[in-house]
């Protein structure tokens, strides 16, 4: 049974949860709450479910309007799609016998092919002979290279006494001649050596290159299929596929596993069987994956990468709550200084700093409108939409310049106040962990020790009060959402920033301000403090 009652008096919300960001109804609440009951009474999932997983719960309606909720898990559980309890999957890609099941099976035996012959012994040693012989040659040439340049440095030598006769020049001109030439024949007798080798070896490349392009073409094949069996619903009774939902997308193809998330599942059930959605939400159990922050039975945004164009399609005549980014700050702009060069201003939190995709006020805009005709805001450093505090604003081009090279030489110095989700054991202290965007789930960031640009955090702890820390953030590096990665992530603090929807848990706010900021005024070179006490 995948409908199961919820028996309560609490107010239905008047409209449907946006899945982008929410803070989670109390029906939704209750109904994740029954949820983790059952998956904690599921022995045989412990261990899996250690490593973490993303749970969601819809609240429905049906036709005489009992409210019930559904619940979905992501992706696979133990291998299965298809547990009692849990809606199915839109496609079942499980299913024995199947067309995909088939056609895997045959990308699968491919696969073992082409790993049967990357380790095959006698390319193996071939491979092996030729790096030898590579390396070896390498020697060789750095050696003769090495003669060549001594044998230069002798002539340049003798040159410079000026007492050379016509013959002599002559000679030593032979000479360079001689070993340029020398260092020629040596390369094509290399050259010579290798083919045999090389030969040998290309028979075996391309066989592996027909193989993997012949992988590649089943694959993609595959794919498009599969993504076109997933014909998902909205609210009108309307159906469409995930390749037509996506053409219309700037990635112009569905991404793996799109369809496979949580809340399209559960959508998709809660219409075929006439089930009015009234709120939604996800939440996460177990560990936090190693580059990702993921806090154990936290709420979560749906991921855009794969949700954003399915849902977007699906919530199509629903009343859907507005998207709390889209509306406008009702807090001012506060100008903190002024003079004939630059602005400070103390941005409110829920501003945009410079204009975005929607039409949301920005720093810029709201600049624009108050100055001279002849002058030209230009912020010089962003906050997050959700930051308030302090932000330097130029009013010509050149300033501008001036000022970012101060902050790209890391020679502004500035001071964030936080107040943390929880209590932290060390009080002062500086956390170093590289930061590289999520390119499948913007605007996240994630940890990565490989490819991750340096960013690194000082802090210290100003004051503990009921289960929350207040602490100085002070960044020396100034990569996107640092301070909420390094605060939330638990290599960081492992406490996130209260009302970080994205790392942690929604609230009224983001208790995160620009407390101060130090710079040097890029005319009259006067090293300037200013600070903006937080709001909070």
């Amino acid at each position: 049974m995948c409908l199961h009652p919820l028996y309560t008096d609490i107010q239905k919300p008047e409209r449907f949860t946006y899945p982008f960001f929410y803070t989670p109804h109390p029906l939704c609440r209750m109904a994740a709450t029954e949820v983790q009951r059952y998956i904690a009474s599921m022995g045989q999932w412990r261990e899996e479910l250690a490593q973490g997983k993303m749970f969601g719960v819809l609240v429905v309606e049906d036709k005489q309007g009992k409210l019930g909720y559904l619940a979905a898990y992501s992706g696979l559980l133990a291998e299965r799609n298809d547990w009692p309890y849990f809606v199915p999957p839109v496609y079942d890609l499980l299913q024995p016998g199947s067309y995909f099941q088939v056609h895997e099976a045959e990308i699968t035996e491919l696969n073992k092919h082409i790993h049967s012959l990357e380790q095959d012994s006698t390319r193996l040693q071939l491979l092996h002979s030729f790096n030898l012989l590579k390396v070896k040659q390498e020697q060789q040439l750095s050696s003769f290279r090495q003669q060549m340049q001594e044998a230069k440095r002798v002539r340049d030598e003798r040159r410079e006494t000026g007492t050379l006769s016509a013959e002599e020049e002559a000679n030593l001109i032979r000479e360079s001649q001689f070993m340029k030439a020398e260092l020629h024949r040596l390369k094509k007798r290399m050259e010579e050596q290798r083919r045999g080798i090389e030969e040998k070896l290309n028979e075996y490349e391309t066989r592996l290159s027909s193989m993997k392009q012949q992988r590649k073409h089943l694959s993609d094949n595959l794919q498009h299929w599969l993504f076109g069996q997933f014909k998902m619903l909205n609210a009108r009774g309307e159906q469409r596929d995930l390749c037509s939902i996506f053409a219309e997308t700037v990635q112009g193809e569905p991404p793996a596993g799109a369809g496979e998330c949580c809340a399209p599942k559960l959508l998709q059930y809660a219409f075929l069987h006439q089930l009015r959605p009234v709120c939604m939400a996800e939440f996460w159990w177990g560990a936090s994956p190693k580059s990702e922050i993921r806090h154990h039975l936290h709420y979560y945004p749906a991921c855009r990468s794969k949700c954003l164009p399915i849902l977007t399609y699906m919530m199509q005549g629903l009343d859907v709550e507005p998207n709390p980014l889209e509306e406008k700050s009702s807090v001012p702009l506060e100008i903190i200084y002024e003079d004939a060069y630059l602005w400070v201003v103390s941005k409110p939190s829920g501003m945009l700093s410079v204009p975005g995709k929607t039409n949301h006020f920005s720093v810029s805009s709201w600049l624009s409108q108050q100055s001279r005709a002849d002058e030209q805001p230009m912020v010089v450093h962003r906050l997050d939409m959700a930051t308030s505090g302090l932000l330097i604003v130029s009013k010509s081009a050149s300033n501008y310049k001036k000022l970012q090279a101060q902050f790209a030489s890391r020679k502004v110095c500035k001071r964030y106040v936080a107040i943390l989700d929880g209590v932290i054991p060390i009080t002062k202290g500086t956390i170093s962990l590289p930061l590289r965007s999520d390119p499948m789930n913007r605007p996240y960031q994630v940890v990565d020790w490989d490819d991750g640009k340096e960013a690194v955090t000082e802090y210290e702890v100003l004051s503990v009060q009921n289960g929350r820390t207040r602490v100085a953030l002070y960044p020396r590096t100034g990569r996107t959402h640092q301070l909420r990665v390094h605060c939330a992530f638990k290599e960081g603090l492992n406490c996130p920033i209260v009302g970080d929807s994205l790392y942690g848990t929604s609230s009224d706010r983001l208790y995160l301000h620009a407390e101060q900021i130090t710079f040097v005024h890029p005319v009259t070179k006067e090293v300037l403090t200013f600070k903006a006490p937080a709001p909070f």
